[in-house]
């Protein structure tokens, strides 16, 4: 049951985004760019566990991968502007994130930071 409230309710969060979205880019970009996902992923860690050192080891590597996961939102504008195909455009941005999030890693790892 309970398992079955965190998806309904980290599902419906996702479903307000796009309703809203629909009706003000603006509104939905707030809504989207406030880390919901990692707030909810840091809430339901902690109920689950009470263990505040992987709330802290998550929120860490959520930091440093939110880096390369800007490319999405560089790479999808440019690629929509330039006359590529939605779908097209969003597979190579998704792509593009991918192989950022590899290159974060080999980086991090050279850095002496393990995630």
């Amino acid at each position: 049951m309970y398992y079955a409230l965190k998806v309904m309710v980290t599902t419906l969060l996702i479903v307000v985004i796009s309703e809203v979205s629909k009706r003000s880019s603006l509104v939905g970009a707030v809504l989207a760019s406030v880390p919901l996902i990692s707030v909810m992923a840091i809430l339901w860690l902690y109920i689950d566990t009470k263990d505040v050192e992987k709330v802290s080891a998550l929120a860490v590597s959520v930091f440093w991968l939110v880096l390369p996961s800007l490319v999405l939102f560089v790479m999808l504008p440019l690629l929509l502007k330039s006359g590529w195909g939605f779908y097209l455009s969003l597979g190579v941005s998704v792509s593009a994130t991918i192989v950022s999030y590899f290159i974060m890693l080999v980086v991090l790892k050279k850095l002496g930071i393990q995630l």
